[in-house]
């Protein structure tokens, strides 16, 4: 696909590249105020303790500072799912959280400020993993819950938000089965996302109830929606976005820093500017979930699934925000990969003493899939079925269907990405390199290769509600306004490209406002891939409805009919006359022509992604390297070939792959303290370390907008870590059940025989 269009499929320059590669390009830290206070936060050194007593005055009376707030300063405003984390509390709940706020004219003085501020603490009891959390004698981070349980669901989903799935008889499927296998396998090395831009905010205040902000936010408009209720609807914020230094998922939701940032400005009345450090970002922002499955599997000889039971344990810090959108979809996410007949998957998310979870790529279903699959690898080990063959019987196909996060089934309406599957297969060499359950592909020495593969899936391609106006100008311009802020994507230019394509001028000729939910109309925000569906249908139908405006204005002019007019380069023409014609110019400068577009929520399709990986164990060592991966999918149409390969490539990083490998967030259990918050301790793949990636990509037209694509970025990582550690396991022939796996636990695995 792709020779028919003009712009897409193209190779064409990001508009932002320039700026970006110059270091022109503006982010949050670049950004210049008049009247500017800096913003510091003193953070609690104890996971769980009562705040007794803050004396601030030394640090008010610091030359420079201009206010020192506390809870007892603040109303009671919360955010959260349910709505139960004070911004600012009494009781702290893990080792980071905020005490008091300071703004100060420099840095470096509300630095020092911080260090004035005498904190007296009740510490208490703590609870660091899902076991100790879950008994009846633990210690309660909210007394209003009872327990350490949070409730599941959300409103954003809807009163019938999917907590998990049962449908069908599990047992009359366990009876079906030849082989029925169970296990209690985790996911549960919180990685950090790492984006190279780290969090930040600048607030405005105006009286009596009005604030402005600047973030580090992927989704400008979601911030004004989400503070507006965190200060009980009490102050209404305009949200000003720009460029952002990455994200990941992660930046999804910044409220508690735009809080701190709106709060200081409304207490001095100046610009308040908060920006992490690297360490904070790292120690004291959203990591992801942490999951476990008590999961059972029953199977025929042919690879049919038919029966899931098990409970998810989900941990999700000291409060939730995203968590229970990401169980949702996440359970959605699993009935994607096994078209079961038979479920009983329940939920339950659990607070614990460390730092919140929030959405990070992969949302939900990558954490339930990687702790999942190994019970389902012993299922067709036990079959000794061809993992591959598993997972291509067992993906939706058209006409197969899922629930979704609001409860509800959907057929599905997508295509068959059997052929993907199989491309990338032949293309990495499954065939030949597949040897059977626990055997390396080959031997050298101390040296073992295997092989692994896993497969993932998402609906969240068509998902909320997306908004955006496309203007016109009588020179042959357009300009299009839509609440995104770029985050290094490209998806700003992929939609430039898309408004190209429908009016026929070059991108070059197209501009696109700032986002500023002042100014740009609702978008939920650049996040489940669906970036490519849902927002490019709102600028395409945005574009379209400028053009028929365009042609309804030319058509007496041409004495022609609207259906018979066309466009392109700033000239209207009739169709079967193109000799005959006018230019955008006619419609005169005092005109505004501007076209609106809209897209509702469609699950009614998804996305795919195989990987299949191969990697080296050295058995004397215990050292585990990835060799090579391949990816695979089927996205109907590539809107931007260099985008798609960078989304593709970056599979292995942001919490990705080497999640599997070596990427973890090591948190002393004793006392809460996260002990590798830095760039040096916490290991992470450099650039010169980077395995050679390979992306099969097959375009079979989705029906989805004129250009018949779907997004693919957010699943790049989710299918990688269950295919490392099924091909880290084959390579040394003992099973691996942990992430990572470290040298220490692929020698004990060989030594007794499970790690």
């Amino acid at each position: 696909m792709g020779n028919d269009y003009r712009y897409i499929s193209k190779p064409l320059p990001r508009r932002d590249a320039a700026g970006i590669v110059t270091g022109t390009a503006l982010y949050m830290d670049d950004l210049k105020f008049q009247n500017l206070l800096y913003g510091k936060i003193l953070r609690s050194p104890h996971a769980h303790a009562n705040i007794i007593k803050i004396d601030k005055s030394k640090a008010e009376a610091l030359p420079g500072v201009r206010a020192v707030i506390t809870w007892e300063d603040i109303p009671d405003w919360r955010g959260g799912t349910p709505r139960i984390v004070r911004v600012l509390d009494k009781k702290v709940r893990y080792v980071g959280d905020a005490v008091a706020l300071v703004a100060a004219t420099s840095e470096q003085i509300a630095e020092e400020a911080l260090s004035l501020i005498d904190v007296e603490y009740e510490v208490l009891p703590a609870v660091f993993d899902i076991d100790s959390a879950l008994r009846p004698d633990a210690p309660l981070l909210y007394e209003e819950l009872g327990n350490n349980i949070i409730p599941g669901g959300t409103p954003i989903y809807g009163p019938n938000c999917l907590q998990g799935v049962v449908r069908g008889d599990v047992d009359k499927g366990f009876a079906e089965a030849d082989f029925v296998t169970e296990g209690t396998f985790g996911y549960e090395n919180t990685p950090n996302a790492l984006p190279a831009e780290a969090l930040g905010a600048v607030a405005f205040w105006e009286p009596p109830n009005k604030a402005t902000i600047y973030g580090t936010s992927q989704a400008p408009y979601m911030d004004k929606v989400t503070l507006f209720h965190v200060f009980n609807r009490e102050i209404e914020v305009r949200s000003i976005g720009h460029n952002v230094g990455g994200s990941f998922g992660t930046k999804f939701m910044c409220w508690q820093v735009q809080a701190y940032a709106i709060i200081l400005s409304r207490a001095t009345l100046q610009p308040v500017k908060i920006m992490y450090t690297k360490e904070e970002h790292m120690a004291s922002f959203t990591l992801r979930i942490g999951s476990r499955i008590h999961a059972k599997v029953g199977m025929k000889k042919d690879g049919t699934i038919t029966a899931i039971q098990g409970t998810w344990y989900v941990d999700t810090g000291y409060y939730s925000s995203t968590t229970q959108c990401q169980v949702a979809v996440g359970a959605g996410e699993l009935m994607i990969m096994v078209q079961c007949p038979n479920w009983d998957l329940k939920s339950v998310v659990v607070a614990t003493n460390r730092n919140a979870s929030g959405s990070t790529r992969g949302f939900g279903g990558q954490e339930l899939e990687a702790a999942f699959n190994p019970t389902l690898n012993l299922t067709m080990e036990k079959a000794g079925l061809d993992p591959l063959e598993v997972y291509k019987k067992n993906f939706v196909k058209p006409g197969g269907g899922y629930y979704w996060r609001d409860g509800k089934f959907y057929d599905n309406r997508g295509v068959d990405f059997t052929k993907a599957m199989d491309e990338g297969a032949r293309v990495f060499g499954w065939k030949d390199k597949w040897k059977g359950w626990l055997k390396p592909t080959a031997v050298n020495g101390s040296k073992r290769t295997g092989v692994g593969v896993a497969v993932h899936g998402n609906a969240d391609i068509g998902e909320d509600t997306a908004e955006a106006y496309v203007q016109l100008g009588y020179n042959g311009t357009a300009t299009i306004f839509l609440c995104v802020a770029e985050f290094g994507t490209g998806q700003k230019s992929n939609y430039i490209k898309m408004a190209a394509e429908v009016l026929q001028i070059p991108p070059e000729r197209i501009e696109m406002v700032p986002a500023d939910t002042l100014v740009t109309p609702y978008e939920f925000g650049p996040v489940g891939s669906r970036g490519t569906y849902a927002i490019g249908t709102a600028v395409i139908n945005a574009a379209e409805d400028a053009k028929r405006k365009l042609l309804e204005l030319a058509a007496p002019k041409l004495g022609a009919d609207p259906k018979d007019l066309d466009t392109a380069d700033g000239v209207i023409f009739v169709k079967n006359k193109p000799e005959k014609g006018i230019k955008w110019r006619f419609m005169g400068n005092d005109r505004t022509l501007l076209g609106c577009g809209r897209f509702e929520s469609d699950f009614t399709m998804c996305n795919c992604l195989m990987s299949f990986v191969e990697v080296e164990a050295d058995v004397e060592t215990g050292k585990m390297k990835l060799l090579r991966v391949v990816n695979a999918t089927d996205i109907g149409q590539i809107i931007d070939p260099p985008g798609l390969e960078g989304q593709l490539n970056a599979c292995w990083g942001s919490a990705g792959i080497d999640s599997a490998i070596f990427e973890e967030t090591v948190i002393d259990r004793r006392t809460g303290h996260i002990v590798n918050a830095n760039l040096i301790d916490y290991k992470w793949r450099t650039f010169a370390e980077l395995p050679p990636v390979q992306n099969v990509i097959l375009e079979t037209p989705f029906p989805s907008h004129r250009f018949h694509a779907v997004g693919i970025a957010e699943i790049a990582t989710a299918p990688g870590p269950s295919a490392v550690l099924m091909a880290a396991s084959n390579a040394i022939g003992k099973w691996l059940y942990q992430y990572p796996v470290t040298p220490e636990r692929v020698l004990k695995a060989i030594s007794k025989g499970v790690a």
